[in-house]
């Protein structure tokens, strides 16, 4: 629509990914080749970045520079069990396996095979995981597993991991040491600086087909995308891609500031303001106004206090309550995670003196950007025993999942206390212990205090991830079915003899007839398939119908217990 209004020849700032368009700053460069030699040694080769930073791009062009003689399997969505993704692997290598009944041994013995066969005829392998952040510790386990398949002189299987800034904090955990050893060349993809930025632009404006003599950014433009973008390519793209159109809608070769702050308004819904010498920059004047806030409230209350008589304390957490707090899109937008701490505690403790805050309080920052903190909230509020919290597959304890919902339904059908991972307004992480649900609420849980806040608060900051716990029987590494054996098939006939009320398990030791069709008959009325075998999914609805696990509290169970129990009283 606007290419030839420009001189360009096609879309120069499309989001999609194009190896023709790759920048290859001097950074890009040292990831491509750090890439290159970890192939070439063997073992794991470590690639991270925030999102938008252009980490598929430069696996295309490494894919593109791959010897001819290379099979490589290529897995887009890590988020399944340990088989699961082996049979992944196999699939996309073509290798040949029993697919009913197969097991991790059966599934990891064809691979070897096919890898040994490989080798014999002079080929290599490669296994590139993209998005390997989700991958779960048993599942991360699993694949430094397949790095001891190797000859006297060499490996066997060459393992790409790619991933935003979270894999690096998913691999320092002590269970993982024995994987982050093995890696053998990492690399941290940063954002581009303002030079850079410069030159992004000016090489796929190039790229597109744009004559040298028709640049529509001007050198002030470029500084206003690089401060509003952060530097991020895929948000840069996005910008650029709306002035454009904004420029060609207004008939201007030239990109002004008028267009500039509607396209800004157009992308992020927040006008973008210039910057001057009398004023502060966004970022330091919203966290200045929030400062300010709290400074404010902390006089005001003191004033109180010295007006009252020594006497009377009772309303002075009323007049506290009563003082309006800042805004949390300006304590989002504080310079560091620990200013969003203390503002966060310094509201909280004067707007949450009830036993329970409401809607209301819509202002209070609500999240911690401490994720330890959050999970640590989240054992605790479910009682589980530090020793047993995150148990590894086939271990007795809580089993820690991270997951992908993208609904209030499907948080809701999971019906467990969760942990969700938000990203702010300065576009930073943040962690929310979510305890109950509403129509329109959600129940949060943080320092010990429960309160309320509108869902659509929190859905505008989620960014899908969530982390739960479920109890997980000793044994249980695979799903149950009919002629295993085994401790988990016991604990399994033992829970139905308990939702039964029945004297004796309707198995002992082996998974027979009997207590598969008591599993279907379960299932089946959980809207769970009913197959008869017995995965993690039929496991936790389980643990939810026998109390085993916490379920989610109900706002409107709760309001409706309170108020009967109030007519009673």
């Amino acid at each position: 629509m606007y290419h030839n209004f420009f001189g360009l020849s096609e879309q120069a700032f499309s989001i999609a990914v194009n190896p023709r368009y790759l920048y290859m700053s001097d950074q890009h460069r040292e990831a491509l080749a750090h890439l290159l030699y970890g192939i070439q040694i063997g073992g794991f080769v470590l690639l991270t970045g925030e999102v938008g930073t252009g980490k598929t791009t430069i696996i295309r062009c490494l894919l593109e520079q791959m010897p001819d003689n290379t099979d490589i399997a290529i897995i887009l969505n890590p988020m399944a069990s340990a088989p699961e993704l082996l049979s992944t692997i196999c699939d996309e290598l073509g290798v040949r396996y029993i697919v009913d009944g197969w097991s991790t041994k059966d599934l990891t013995d064809a691979l070897h095979h096919f890898l040994l066969e490989n080798h014999r005829k002079g080929r290599k392998t490669v296994l590139l995981i993209d998005e390997a952040q989700l991958l779960k510790p048993t599942v991360m386990e699993q694949i430094r597993l397949l790095t001891n398949l190797e000859t006297t002189t060499e490996k066997l299987l060459q393992i790409i991991l790619v991933g935003q800034p979270e894999l690096k904090k998913l691999l320092a955990r002590p269970s993982l040491r024995q994987l982050s050893q093995r890696i053998t060349a990492r690399f941290h993809l940063e954002a581009l600086s303002l030079a850079e930025t410069h030159a992004y632009i000016a090489h796929r404006l190039r790229i597109a087909g744009m004559p040298d003599n028709r640049n529509p950014f001007t050198d002030p433009i470029v500084k206003r995308i690089h401060t509003f973008s952060g530097g991020i390519p895929r948000l840069i793209n996005i910008i650029c891609e709306r002035i454009l159109l904004g420029a060609y809608g207004k008939n201007r070769t030239v990109i002004d500031n008028e267009i500039f702050e509607q396209a800004a308004l157009e992308v992020s819904g927040t006008k973008a303001h210039l910057t001057t010498p009398s004023r502060l920059p966004v970022v330091q004047e919203k966290w200045f106004y929030a400062l300010a806030g709290v400074v404010a409230t902390s006089l005001l209350v003191g004033i109180i206090w010295l007006l009252m008589p020594a006497s009377s304390t009772a309303p002075v957490s009323e007049a506290v309550a009563a003082v309006p707090v800042a805004n949390s899109s300006a304590a989002e937008s504080s310079a560091t995670a620990s200013a969003d701490e203390q503002a966060s505690s310094v509201i909280e403790s004067s707007a949450t003196q009830s036993a329970s805050s409401t809607a209301a309080k819509e202002d209070i920052v609500f999240w911690t950007r401490d994720e330890d903190r959050a999970r640590q909230a989240l054992l605790a509020y479910l009682g589980a025993d530090a020793g047993t919290a995150c148990a590894e597959s086939g271990e007795e304890g809580y089993a820690c999942e991270t997951s992908s919902m993208t609904t209030w339904n499907e948080l809701r059908e999971l019906n467990r206390p969760a942990i969700l991972t938000l990203v702010t307004a300065d576009r930073k992480l943040a962690y929310v212990l979510v305890i109950g649900l509403g129509e329109e609420n959600a129940l949060l849980l943080r320092d010990g205090t429960e309160f309320t806040v509108p869902w659509s608060r929190i859905a505008e900051l989620w960014n899908d991830e969530l982390t739960y716990v479920w109890f997980r029987p000793a044994g249980f590494d695979t799903p149950l079915m009919n002629g295993q054996r085994g401790p988990a098939v016991n604990w399994l006939a033992d829970q139905f003899a308990r939702l039964d009320r029945q004297d004796s398990p309707l198995a002992r030791n082996i998974y027979n007839e009997k207590l598969k069709k008591r599993v279907e008959l379960f299932q089946e009325s959980q809207g769970i398939k009913p197959d008869g075998i017995v995965g993690a999914q039929t496991l936790r609805r389980l643990n939810e119908v026998l109390g085993i696990d916490k379920a989610l509290i109900t706002l409107e169970d709760r309001r409706s217990s309170a108020s009967s129990r109030a007519e009673s009283e």
